[in-house]
């Protein structure tokens, strides 16, 4: 790809979208959502905000929460409620007010991903918790993206190291708590039978071998306390007056003058 093409992000986001209908895109969808909700078992709170490419893909549908909010860059004749069309980088919502985000291929297939982390951060509560989903640059299909001609479905995303994304979650005050690669196919409609679960989820789950076609990062927005800084001691201008109980710290007087008080 040309650096001076000026990339089409709706088309691609659209071409993503018609991918999770295939055979290949139904099976991966189907396995990030059993990740996460059982990652996310037991995980309360107000408010669950879902940033994904389409309202027609939900995920972390699974979790209690009382209000779940999901965003889509992109209008739609019936839009369901509780669905707000607005880009990842610029959320209209205020400060600290999701228990949980959930970050869907976000920096994938968003023109600006790094403040699109900045916004989730933003609007995630103190110990909170975020998701995030991205393809796996160091696993076939990475391959199958850098020799593909076409950008359409998951090719025509941006492919993100995945310990990149955990320097800026760290960077952005987070703690890391799970981090693995999923999805262990090859990138192809038939492709086969895939990687047995135990052993593969056991080779690459652990880090061992992080060749899935996926990963999967959930951290915790920490809460850092501040130390009050304690008042340096600054000597009194007030000039006592005449007296014994008097007590003076202005500059100009004796020592003499300054009478001793108890607690």
């Amino acid at each position: 790809m040309r650096k001076n093409q000026v990339i089409d992000y709706q088309a691609r986001n659209e071409s993503f979208e018609n991918w999770f209908q295939t055979p290949l895109g139904h099976a991966m969808l189907a396995d990030q959502r059993h990740f996460l909700d059982r990652k996310l078992v037991g995980l309360t709170g107000a408010r669950q905000l879902h940033i994904s490419v389409s309202h027609r893909i939900p995920l972390a549908h699974g979790t209690d929460f009382s209000q779940k909010i999901m965003t889509t860059p992109r209008w739609f004749t019936s839009i369901p409620d509780g669905v707000v069309v607005c880009d990842a980088d610029e959320l209209p919502f205020p400060g600290d007010s999701m228990d949980l985000v959930v970050l869907h291929h976000t920096a994938d297939f968003s023109p600006y991903p790094h403040e699109a982390l900045r916004e989730a951060t933003r609007v995630l509560r103190g110990e909170g918790t975020i998701a995030l989903i991205g393809f796996n640059p160091v696993s076939v299909w990475g391959l199958r993206r850098l020799i593909s001609r076409h950008h359409t479905g998951p090719w025509g995303g941006r492919f993100l190291l995945r310990r990149r994304m955990e320097d800026w979650l760290n960077l952005l005050g987070f703690q890391v708590s799970v981090s693995a690669t999923r999805f262990f196919r090859l990138p192809f409609q038939r492709s086969g039978r895939k990687t047995s679960g135990r052993f593969g989820e056991r080779l690459t789950g652990n880090g061992f071998l992080p060749v899935g076609g996926y990963y999967c990062i959930l951290a915790k927005k920490r809460v850092i306390a501040r130390i009050p800084r304690r008042a340096a001691w600054r000597q009194s201008n007030v000039i006592g007056m005449p007296g014994n109980a008097a007590v003076s710290a202005s500059r100009g007087c004796s020592p003499q003058k300054l009478s001793h008080y108890e607690d």
